[in-house]
């Protein structure tokens, strides 16, 4: 007769968000706590499939005895915790914050969320001045699949995750300098063709600023035919191999323009392979 081991069952932590008393499981991120409850909490670095690496700082709260505020995406809660995420505080944190990344880089790309949580906190960017941008720089294409615009790129390190443990394992992206240097770059600084990069396209799907984009993408936004209104999304099976990742085919004008993967899906966490993210050309070549 086998025996079989289970996890001992996680034991309930009593808190309170916002003058709310709930219970959640030990081991669970204010920020999980916060979206239980419905709080809209913004986050920029954090992904579901990625580990927390608490660096763009705007889904930071208010906890009842800490003297600095902290990061909600990766700490966890404690019993009898008491946790304030709209305070004046919090809320000057935050628009201060989004103010700086959005006075330093591009951010118009950025998911219609943050443009509400600029509204939101009152974030006036422009007050910094037309010369604060820190990373102005020229696009980079130098290959057919996707194009590197760091001029938005606000360092989430998302893609480094992507690129390495989390994902990929590849590690052909990391973060070059320190302080005001600090950059997203390939390894020694080469061309992506010549660096470790396998063209999987997971950064590009965990990048929340458009600083990373297919060339199919960015080739139509210069070109004005863009059209996301216009776009639809069917999900599909991809036909390369037996895996059985799944694929969202974003169809614009009966051609596909991009492919992405959700995120809760069983076999891909919103990850694929070369094949699966940018082989469906094939499926373009029509007879005329």
């Amino acid at each position: 007769m086998s025996t079989i081991f289970v996890g001992l069952p996680k034991r309930m932590v009593k808190l309170s968000i916002d003058g709310r008393e709930m219970q959640v499981p030990e081991g669970t991120t204010i920020l999980e706590a916060c979206r239980l409850l419905e709080i809209d909490t913004p986050t920029l670095c954090q992904l579901e499939t990625l580990t927390p690496v608490n660096v763009c700082r705007v889904c930071v709260v208010e906890v009842e005895g800490s003297r600095v505020l902290v990061p909600a995406c990766s700490r966890t809660v404690e019993a009898d915790m008491k946790v304030q995420t709209d305070s004046d505080r919090v809320r000057h944190s935050r628009r201060l914050v989004l103010e700086l990344l959005a006075s330093s880089v591009d951010m118009s790309l950025c998911a219609p969320p943050v443009q509400g949580w600029m509204a939101r906190y009152g974030a006036e960017p422009k007050r910094f001045g037309a010369e604060a941008a820190t990373v102005a720089q020229p696009v980079k294409i130098d290959n057919e699949l996707y194009v590197r615009d760091y001029s938005r790129c606000i360092l989430c390190y998302k893609c480094v995750e992507a690129c390495g443990v989390d994902a990929q394992n590849t590690f052909a992206l990391g973060v070059a300098g320190r302080g005001f240097d600090a950059h997203i770059s390939t390894e020694f600084t080469v061309e992506l063709p010549e660096s470790a990069c396998v063209y999987c396209g997971n950064c590009i799907g965990v990048c929340p600023t458009g600083a990373l984009m297919f060339k199919s993408e960015y080739d139509m936004r210069q070109a004005g035919s863009w059209d996301e209104s216009k776009q639809k999304v069917t999900e599909t099976v991809c036909p390369y191999c037996g895996v059985g990742c799944m694929l969202e085919l974003h169809v614009q004008d009966n051609s596909i323009v991009k492919v992405t993967s959700p995120l809760d899906h069983s076999v891909t966490a919103g990850h694929l392979c070369v094949k699966g993210r940018f082989g469906f050309q094939f499926v373009q070549q029509r007879k005329t």
